[in-house]
């Protein structure tokens, strides 16, 4: 019966864990909302929604990681830690703004506007963000 109670346990953690914002698929946001929106406006909006989709994907990262820890630390030392798993997942919040940076380049296109710039300081924020990571995580690992 223990070893039941301990398989339905680690089961419901290991679904629970926060997934890393690349695996996270954008919800659909209809371009109609943004239709009436001139260039200008979509290429402010398309930046603002893109700096939070950066901010967001940090933090879902952050929570990805820390669940993995403590999983493996609630796996192999101290099974109570998996309890702790799962604290601030921002997967719902992540998906909608995905949503809508997607609607956004889809106005774009409709309306022919230019959004190069915008677009490419999205990726080069977002790989910025994921080298920092990087480098964090493997000072971690050299600290351990």
């Amino acid at each position: 019966m223990k070893k039941v109670a301990f398989c339905v346990s680690v089961a419901m953690a290991l679904s629970s864990c926060a997934q890393k914002a690349d695996n996270i698929q954008a919800s659909y946001v209809s371009p109609l909302i943004y239709q009436d929106y001139s260039c200008k406006q979509v290429r402010g909006e398309l930046a603002r929604v893109s700096r939070k989709v950066n901010e967001v994907s940090g933090i879902q990262d952050k929570t990805a990681s820390n669940d993995s820890v403590a999983m493996g630390v609630g796996l192999v030392l101290f099974w109570p830690a998996v309890f702790f798993i799962a604290g601030s997942d921002q997967k719902v919040q992540l998906a909608q703004l995905k949503g809508e940076y997607d609607a956004l380049e889809q106005t774009a296109i409709d309306k022919n506007c230019d959004v190069s710039r915008e677009i490419e300081s999205a990726r080069k924020a977002a790989a910025e963000r994921k080298e920092k990571e990087a480098v964090a995580h493997k000072e971690v690992k050299a600290n351990d």
